[in-house]
């Protein structure tokens, strides 16, 4: 005999997940995107963007070495992702000194 609940199971609490991974995404994609400038800015030619980019790549993998297999896990700690963001805040900062 089988017995089949009518109860939902509950879902755990992750504390926004989805919110977490949005916010990781965006701020991965426009890091990639501010190192490749700070690198036009800093050697001012189309080289010093593409070693941005590339930097943006190794950073990239460097970030999924950390988290585990995939870039984007289930539960990205928070840490990670202030983190994050101060980087992105310094990559900005350090554009705009460069170009005024």
């Amino acid at each position: 005999m089988t017995y089949h609940s009518t109860e939902p199971v509950p879902r755990p609490k992750t504390g926004g997940t989805d919110v977490k991974t949005f916010v990781t995404a965006v701020l991965l994609t426009f890091g990639v995107g501010l190192l490749g400038m700070v690198g036009w800015a800093v050697l001012s030619s189309g080289f010093g963007g593409f070693l941005g980019l590339v930097g943006g790549v190794f950073a990239v993998v460097w970030w999924r070495s950390i988290h585990g297999k995939t870039v984007f896990p289930k539960v990205i700690p928070t840490k990670s992702v202030v983190i994050l963001a101060v980087v992105n805040a310094v990559l900005a900062l350090i554009l705009l000194l460069t170009a005024g």
